[in-house]
């Protein structure tokens, strides 16, 4: 199997950790490309096997502390510049390594000791670094959080993490009318949304009617990533795939939140 063969499968996921380290698909993407491009000029320099993924953030990693991206231009990031004001004012609040520990481990899903290579720093280090993150950014950001879950058992469990990070509930919704009804009834500042619904209808779609009346930051949480990561379209810069964990959930969170133009800063 060749090298371009091996990364294919984590490319997306890269891009995904890319997207929300930065609050930016273009320049999330603009980093990832760089990556590649450092990989392409030694390929020999990197390792094959079951190393590739690992290997993939390193050097991803590498590029992120040493070079400064602005993006090729390409990207569809709606209110850009206000947005990526208010998120530089909030990350001189929070450390770089406490944020990359916490999108390593609880949205990537990799162990403390990868991410500590990943990152370059002492495995013991980690549980601190994640908690400074979770404790640093929920002070910063609160929200009234719409759901869009047609799951009973899924729509308790995440809202109980919501109110958990105290943020407030304007609503589950089940269907893609019913999102928008409750949406335009009590304006959201985040929305949690599930793909498939219960009438068979699309939490897709259901996100386009509302993001078409007021901007909005849209986490997904689906069973069905492979529709949203395909690289032909904007994506979205949070998604979740199911099952979750909880720390997952609040990563994305607080990262929405985080690069949220519309929630005032601490």
């Amino acid at each position: 199997m060749s090298l371009g063969q091996q990364l294919h499968s984590h490319l997306p996921f890269l891009r995904r950790y890319a997207r929300a380290l930065t609050g930016s698909q273009k320049q999330g993407d603009a980093y990832v490309r760089a990556t590649l491009e450092k990989i392409v000029a030694d390929p020999d320099g990197f390792p094959g096997g079951s190393d590739v993924r690992l290997a993939l953030y390193r050097d991803f990693h590498s590029i992120w502390t040493s070079v400064s991206l602005e993006g090729d231009g390409n990207g569809q990031d709606g209110g850009e510049e206000g947005r990526q004001a208010i998120a530089r004012a909030r990350l001189a609040r929070v450390r770089p390594l406490p944020r990359q520990a916490l999108l390593l481990t609880a949205m990537e899903g990799f162990g403390n000791r990868e991410a500590a290579s990943i990152m370059g720093v002492p495995a013991a280090d980690m549980d601190g670094l994640v908690g400074e993150a979770l404790g640093e950014i929920e002070r910063q950001t609160r929200a009234d959080v719409l759901i869009i879950e047609d799951e009973p058992i899924i729509a308790m469990d995440i809202e109980m993490i919501v109110r958990d990070m105290g943020h407030e509930v304007t609503g589950i919704a089940v269907t893609r009318d019913e999102a928008v009804q409750l949406a335009r009834a009590r304006r959201p500042g985040l929305v949690l949304a599930d793909i498939q619904l219960a009438d068979n209808s699309s939490g897709i779609d259901a996100v386009k009617d509302i993001l078409a009346e007021f901007s909005v930051p849209v986490i997904f949480i689906t069973a069905f990533p492979e529709r949203l990561l395909t690289g032909e379209r904007p994506e979205p810069t949070f998604l979740i795939t199911k099952p979750f964990q909880r720390s997952t959930v609040k990563a994305a969170i607080a990262q929405a939140l985080f690069f949220d133009a519309a929630t005032s800063p601490a």
